[in-house]
């Protein structure tokens, strides 16, 4: 077998790639999928080299579209070197794994592809194996609305993510292979072949429609609107027109039913009926999006160099966290950070300025001239035209999300196609045999390559998965074991160490919720600040570094109010709010750290800071009814307790309780017995507070749910029925 057939058998390996998840490491749906892509690229680039050095004929085809890649890439770099953090731009994040090292191996294979693959049977064959991977990773996809634990997320899943582990991601990935099913069904000879392409994209159309993304459902309706209309305007054909007349009907149809029904119990009873039809712009999703968007772009306006040349790739969380919007937190579980801006245009505009955006709109722009100049020859049939259609649903597509390593691979090799549709050349003769000098420089090159992999894909993987056992060994109680594997992550010192380190700080956070502080605790704790400081150091005007710091002193300096960890623990809390002076969760960092002082004015002075910046937070106003309480403004308390409960926001149990013993004190019995409605609501199955609610309603005259309250208590907890059959009897009335 000679170096073109091995380098060829790597290229079609790479569409398979998408199918891959390594579900026992952290992002099991990239990380898998780019540490396997990266090792084959990096031994994909050894062969072609010392291929391409022996037979010239092969070496890179230097087109337009060539050119138009190359300096996108080379924006790529730039704006890596004049980051904010040129680290996390080279390599990226563990969830997203991108940066500049992951980005130039798509630039590899894209020359690797386009130089060794020479004919339309080559092609073809890449073109069956990433579409078939589309149509199995679609498969997949619907395999999660079942129940068969065989698929990683299924469950009855109302919102299908295949292979690739988000809705948004998967939708555009399969939008992708959708249009080069189509191309494939229409260069298929044989019937029965022509059906099976046509019926996979069919397959992978319905799986989009699934994922419930309305911006890629978008994308697909536009582009094959877009698809009919211009196989009309070349053919003339009565089957375009209607098909085009046909797709605006359907299209006027949705649109009238959304508006109609939309309100009706038959749509808002399905979630996926309900999300699809919501075309309003002030939805919290949508919103969301436009506040990144605006925080992102007020970021990128703020002087001439960030215009220029962005923050740098993979820091997009800076200027969204400088400018972030309060209105993000809405309480515990909120997303509020933002890595990506979800608009792909924006991002590259916002983390690599004017030069990024400039280049890489110049590769939409290059292949769609390319492709414009094909669509009216008739030996191209209608390829160009679909893919001019796929380019257009995936621009309309990433106008609403971002891209990652399965959408690169596919993205980048349609490139690859359309470069060789627009530029054919003829096969170069058979390869010449390698001489004595290209072995040896082969083997030399070769043995680099393996350790380049152990290195750079190899060592990370194997502190993902210590970090991941750290992770199952803390669900399992098992803290040294934990810990070990958590310190075993991060002496590996690879890229991902950020991740690896706040993983650890997070495992002892939630720890120490739940258990005492030990002095074993207590010194995990301390390298957990060790490493965490090594993040703040690394990472500069990230905020999560710091505000994990200031956690961890707070958990050191919470039994003594004159423990210099709580000023530590306001250091860096203040730190992190020089970075985001509107981030909400800092200010509870601050006032947890003045209750350890026992400075109560200065606690109750950030909650309700906290408060000011998102009054919709219920979460703000337990903070500070707590810490009123606890500094003794009782009556302060109740009135921020009273208005946070007329505006709807729901306490924990243990503020309900806290409540409870102030208003029992005061006789108010009509704050309590909402106070016990709260609590049932919580925990239905609570005898007491159904009895005691009982006893709340009779206080205030209500005595038929005193009644029913009390022989609810009764049949909850037989224990009290004797003293409810006593307190019924007592209001009047018969057991």
């Amino acid at each position: 077998m000679n170096l073109r057939t091995i380098l060829k058998y790597c290229i079609y390996a790479t569409a398979l790639l998408p199918l891959v998840i390594f579900s026992q490491y952290i992002s099991p749906f990239h990380f898998g999928k780019v540490v396997v892509f990266r090792s084959f690229v990096e031994i994909m680039f050894v062969l072609y080299v010392v291929f391409a050095w022996r037979n010239p004929s092969y070496r890179p085809r230097t087109n337009k579209l060539f050119w138009a890649f190359l300096s996108f890439a080379l924006a790529f770099t730039l704006t890596s070197v004049t980051s904010i953090n040129s680290y996390q731009s080279i390599w990226g994040t563990l969830e997203r794994m991108g940066g500049l090292f992951s980005f130039w191996h798509y630039f590899v294979f894209y020359v690797v592809a386009t130089s060794v693959l020479r004919t339309q049977e080559d092609w073809i064959t890449l073109l069956k194996i990433t579409v078939v991977a589309g149509a199995l990773s679609a498969l997949y996809g619907i395999g999660q609305r079942t129940t068969l634990s065989m698929f990683i997320g299924s469950g009855g899943r109302s919102r299908i993510f295949g292979t690739i582990g988000n809705p948004a991601l998967f939708a555009g990935y399969e939008l992708l292979n959708i249009f080069l099913a189509l191309i494939l069904a229409s260069w298929s000879s044989k019937r029965q072949e022509r059906q099976f392409w046509l019926i996979s994209a069919v397959l992978m159309g319905l799986a989009v429609f699934l994922t419930a993304v309305r911006g890629s459902i978008l994308g697909l309706s536009i582009s094959l609107l877009l698809f009919a209309g211009l196989y009309f305007l070349r053919t003339h054909s009565q089957y375009a027109k209607r098909a085009l007349l046909g797709l605006v009907g359907l299209g006027a149809i949705f649109i009238l039913f959304s508006l109609s029904f939309r309100t009706t119990s038959f749509v808002q009873n399905s979630s996926y009926l309900r999300r699809i039809t919501d075309f309003s712009t002030s939805s919290y999703t949508v919103q969301t999006r436009f506040w990144a968007w605006q925080a992102g772009l007020k970021g990128w306006s703020e002087n001439p160099k960030y215009m220029l040349v962005g923050w740098g790739p993979e820091n997009f969380n800076i200027p969204f966290s400088k400018y972030f919007n309060p209105k993000f937190f809405n309480g515990p579980g909120s997303e509020t950070l933002f890595d990506r801006a979800h608009n792909m245009f924006v991002e590259i505009l916002v983390t690599m300025g004017l030069v990024g955006i400039l280049t890489y709109l110049w590769m939409f722009f290059v292949a769609f001239r390319y492709l414009w100049r094909l669509k009216d020859k008739p030996e191209q049939g209608i390829a160009p035209i679909l893919l001019i259609s796929m380019i257009v649903a995936y621009m309309i597509h990433n106008a609403f999300i971002f891209d990652t390593s399965a959408n690169f691979i596919v993205f980048f090799s349609s490139l690859a196609f359309i470069s060789f549709l627009a530029d054919p050349q003829p096969a170069p003769a058979n390869p010449q045999p390698l001489m004595s000098k290209h072995r040896a420089v082969l083997a030399v090159l070769s043995v680099v390559a393996i350790l380049f992999v152990y290195w750079i894909n190899i060592l990370p993987s194997k502190a993902n998965y210590s970090t991941t056992r750290g992770i199952v060994q803390g669900w399992g109680n098992d803290f040294n074991s934990a810990m070990t594997s958590y310190k075993k992550s991060i002496a590996y010192n690879t890229p991902g160490k950020y991740e690896f380190r706040n993983r650890m700080a997070q495992y002892l956070l939630d720890y120490s919720t739940e258990n005492k502080s030990t002095p074993i605790f207590d010194e995990a704790v301390q390298l957990a600040i060790k490493e965490v400081q090594k993040n703040a150091e690394e990472n500069p005007l990230d905020y999560l570094p710091e505000l994990y710091l200031s956690r961890l002193n707070i958990i050191l300096g919470k039994d003594d109010s004159k423990s210099p960890y709580n000023d530590e623990a306001l250091r860096h809390a203040n730190i992190a709010l020089s970075y985001s002076p509107t981030f909400v969760r800092t200010y509870f960092e601050i006032g947890q750290a003045y209750l350890n002082k026992k400075d109560y004015p200065h606690a109750i002075e950030a909650f309700q800071k906290a408060l000011d910046l998102n009054p919709n937070v219920g979460l703000s106003y337990w903070y500070l009814v707590a810490v009123q309480m606890e500094s003794g403004n009782v009556e302060a308390g109740i009135k921020v307790a009273n208005q946070a409960l007329a505006l709807g926001h729901t306490p924990g149990e243990q503020d309900y309780l806290r409540l409870a013993n102030v208003y029992i004190k005061r006789n108010d019995y009509p704050n309590l017995v909402k106070v016990y409605e709260g609590l049932i609501k919580l925990t239905p199955s609570n005898a007491q507070y159904h009895a005691s609610l009982a006893v709340g309603y009779a206080k205030i005259g209500n005595i038929d749910g005193a009644v029913i309250e009390a022989k609810t208590a009764a049949k909850l907890d037989p224990g009290f029925e004797g003293d409810a059959r006593g307190f019924v009897q007592s209001l009047g009335r018969q057991w």
